[in-house]
């Protein structure tokens, strides 16, 4: 008999949302749509936000950034916090699901640095994180 079960390493895997907020300071969000590419950058010499994540639209520039309290941070999304030793000084992202209160995106993985904790997810492009076991 086969058994279709993923393994506990398999069902830890996850893939890492982050919320993009904070647009209606830049461009608003009315012109986000589900698949667009974004692009990540810290901005350590943020004078509010030592981990600040700014988040940047090519052709556009600057709309918004990754949150990083409690009252911006949607669902189980990572927080700029959670991010920030994660990533390099850049990162890719996509826009997933738009809503009022933020829009929620995924890390894409970079093709380059292929990461064994990326493997085996349903998007290729998206980056996955294993989680603690508990």
């Amino acid at each position: 008999m086969q058994c279709n079960n993923p393994t506990q390493k398999e069902a830890n895997r996850v893939k890492i949302w982050f919320t993009l907020t904070g647009t209606n300071h830049y461009l608003g969000s009315d012109f986000l749509e589900k698949g667009m590419k974004i692009r990540l950058e810290k901005e350590p010499d943020n004078k509010y936000d030592h981990e600040a994540i700014k988040v940047l639209l090519d052709g556009v520039g600057h709309i918004g950034y990754v949150a990083n309290s409690p009252y911006t941070v949607l669902g189980e999304s990572w927080s700029a916090g959670r991010l920030y030793d994660k990533i390099g000084d850049t990162a890719k992202g996509k826009v997933k699901l738009i809503t009022d209160r933020g829009i929620l995106c995924t890390l894409k993985q970079k093709k380059e640095n292929a990461d064994p904790l990326t493997s085996g997810n349903n998007d290729p492009e998206d980056i996955t994180a294993a989680q603690p076991d508990g």
